[in-house]
C-alpha cells in the first residue's frame, strides 16, 4: 500500500495525527517518511524516542496536520479560498476583533455568522460520513476508485478510474509486469495518470534528486524521459527548484 493510499483509508483519529502506527515503525501520513521504533534519535540538544521524532518532523516539515490539510486541492477539501482564509485565522488563535482589523469583512456578527455556517458544514459532512458508512455496508456492488493524489493541480475525470480499470491499464502498457519497461507513453490522459502513480514509485520521498539522477531512473522505464520527467511535474507527482538543480518527490 503507497502513502496515498495510507493517507486515504486512516480514519479521522489518525488523520488528525498525521502518523500512523505500525509494528516495526511509524508512518508520515503527509509524505510518507518512516521513523523505525526501538531507536532514539538526536534532534538538536534533544534525544526524542521514535513517536516523538515522528511528532517533531510533522511540525519541523508540514507546520501542522491543520496546515497540511487546509492547503490541499479545493475538490479535496470542499472549502472556498474565503473559508480557508477564515478557519486559518480562526486556528490562529486571535480574536474576533483583531480578525475583522485584519481582513475588513464586516462586523462582529458578520464573524458569528461565518462560524455558524462552518459548523453547519461540519454537522453535515457527520451525517454523510454516517451515511457513506451504512451505505458500504449495505452496497455489496458498490465501485471501488483510485484513490485522488493529493497533490494534484486539478482535479477533472481523468482521475476517474476504478481499481479494476487500473489493473488493466498495468498490464497492457506494463507488459512484463511493473518492474519492467514501459510499452508507450502515447496514451490517453487518464492512462497517463495511472502510469505516472507507478513510476512514481521508483522514487524515495526523503530523498532530493539532480535532474541526471531523474533522467536515468526514468530512462530505466522508458525512452522519451523528458516527456515523463514533464508529465510527472504537471501531475504533481514532482516537484522542483525553478533552476532545475534539485527534484523531488511531492
Amino acid at each position: 500500500m503507497d502513502n496515498n493510499e495510507i493517507f486515504w483509508n486512516a480514519d479521522l483519529k489518525v488523520l488528525k495525527k498525521g502518523y500512523l502506527e505500525k509494528d516495526d515503525c511509524f508512518i508520515c501520513l503527509l509524505c510518507g517518511k518512516e521513523v523505525e521504533k526501538g531507536v532514539i534519535f538526536s534532534v538538536g540538544e534533544n534525544l526524542l524516542d521514535s513517536e516523538k521524532c515522528m511528532k517533531h518532523h510533522i511540525s519541523n516539515e508540514h507546520n501542522s496536520v491543520f496546515d497540511y490539510l487546509i492547503n490541499l486541492d479545493k475538490k479535496l477539501t470542499g472549502l472556498s479560498e474565503h473559508q480557508k482564509m477564515l478557519l486559518k485565522l480562526f486556528y490562529s488563535g486571535i480574536s474576533d476583533r483583531q480578525i475583522l482589523q485584519e481582513t475588513k469583512i464586516g462586523s462582529a456578527s458578520t464573524i458569528r455568522n461565518h462560524r455558524f455556517i462552518l459548523k453547519e458544514k461540519e454537522r453535515q459532512a457527520k451525517i454523510f460520513l454516517v451515511l457513506m458508512d451504512l451505505l458500504k455496508e449495505k452496497d455489496k456492488s458498490g465501485i471501488d476508485f483510485v484513490d485522488l493524489p493529493r497533490t494534484a493541480k486539478m482535479i477533472d475525470d481523468r482521475y476517474n478510474i476504478t481499481l479494476e480499470e487500473k489493473e488493466k491499464i498495468l498490464k497492457k502498457y506494463f507488459p512484463n509486469g511493473v518492474n519492467g519497461s514501459l510499452k508507450t507513453f502515447n496514451i490517453k490522459e487518464k492512462y497517463k495518470f495511472i502510469v505516472l502513480c507507478e513510476i512514481a514509485k521508483k522514487f524515495n520521498a526523503s530523498v532530493d534528486y539532480k535532474e541526471k539522477e531523474i533522467n536515468e531512473i526514468i530512462k530505466a522505464i522508458y525512452y522519451d524521459y523528458v516527456t515523463v520527467r514533464r508529465y510527472l511535474i504537471e501531475y504533481g507527482f514532482l516537484d522542483r527548484k525553478p533552476d532545475g538543480s534539485s527534484y523531488w518527490l511531492k
